[in-house]
């Protein structure tokens, strides 16, 4: 998970107009809830935050506030709001969070390489780009990437292929597609059904070999 560090300072006022100059001035109000107890009031350079959130924002990412100097508190940031014309920031929500306790987190997927069968006209269907993944938030992987070029037509892969630290666990069903390589011109569900055919016959398969084995 990335991990970044930003300067906040306590916010003395509140109320619309408050906070209207407080914008007026270069600052952000934002607000931190958890922890168990009280929300706590905070304000940020808006110059320096903008920026910051343009690094990661929609992205898995911990952020460790610095308060007055004096302070920490390990948040994640819960929304932010914009205003609707000039993009300029209007207020962020963080959620503090207890380092010490597994969370559970969607992880985008990037899939690497060209499959072998999009070289021999197939076609790339990717049935799902993210996976939850649970654990500490600090083993928990910005990414996780998964290698396609050796997917030939008729072919797929599955949660289970994603290789992830042994400190996490894969929240996501194991036996869920997240890309295939189709003919050209077959629908999504056409694929499904044609996989859901072969484990099916696969299925059969077994049962035939073990009703042979008892009857040897």
């Amino acid at each position: 998970m990335l991990q970044v560090e930003m300067s906040a300072s306590h916010r003395p006022t509140s109320g619309k107009g408050a906070m209207r100059r407080l914008r007026m001035e270069g600052m952000t109000p934002a607000v931190v809830y958890g922890g168990g107890g009280e929300a706590m009031q905070l304000q940020l350079e808006s110059k320096t935050l903008m920026a910051k959130l343009l690094e990661f924002y929609r992205r898995n990412t911990l952020v460790t506030l610095k308060i007055d100097g004096e302070s920490e508190k390990s948040v994640l940031i819960s929304e932010v709001q914009t205003h609707p014309v000039s993009d300029a920031l209007i207020h962020v929500d963080f959620c503090e969070i207890d380092l010490s306790k597994d969370r559970a987190f969607d992880v985008p997927v990037i899939f690497e390489g060209i499959a072998k069968g999009v070289d021999l006209g197939g076609v790339l269907i990717v049935a799902s780009g993210t996976v939850v993944i649970e654990g500490n938030v600090l083993d928990i992987p910005d990414q996780c990437n998964l290698d396609v070029t050796d997917l030939d037509i008729g072919e797929n892969l599955k949660c289970r292929d994603i290789s992830i630290p042994d400190s996490v666990r894969m929240i996501t069903d194991p036996d869920e597609t997240l890309v295939a390589v189709a003919i050209a011109g077959m629908k999504e569900t056409e694929m499904e059904e044609d996989e859901e055919g072969a484990v099916e016959a696969e299925a059969e398969g077994e049962e035939a070999a073990d009703v042979d084995a008892s009857a040897e």
